[in-house]
């Protein structure tokens, strides 16, 4: 078992920017992929990136591309999500998760609870 904690949300003025944490902990994620997810309310989970262990991968929804940086380091078993420029639609929860590099959340195995993300216009 992976346990996942999500940190660094919080509420930000549009153009803004945001800093994501996971942290894991339990068994380790070796060899999994990390992916960050997110919902707004009323609305359903969707895909926002993901990068495979060794970092040489990554995927980005279209929405995030270009403001959105995923990375992590196994050696600290953390994975952070960078959000710059940040408008009022980035507003969700923001969930990560581990599993197998993909965009849909059924290939991951393990989730956070979530941190909250408000961008305010």
């Amino acid at each position: 078992q992976v346990q996942l904690v999500e940190s660094g949300g919080g509420l930000v003025q549009a153009g803004g920017s945001l800093r994501l944490s996971c942290a894991a902990s339990g068994r380790t994620f070796d060899g999994y992929s990390m992916g960050w997810f997110r919902q707004a309310l009323g609305k359903e989970r969707e895909f926002v990136a993901a990068i495979n262990w060794s970092s040489s991968s990554t995927i980005y929804a279209e929405s995030v591309k270009g403001r959105f940086t995923i990375s992590r380091d196994n050696a600290k078993n953390t994975g952070t999500l960078q959000m710059n420029s940040l408008k009022p639609e980035d507003t969700a929860v923001y969930y990560c998760a581990v599993g197998y590099l993909a965009t849909t959340p059924g290939a991951y195995k393990f989730w956070g609870q979530g941190t909250q993300v408000t961008v305010s216009s």
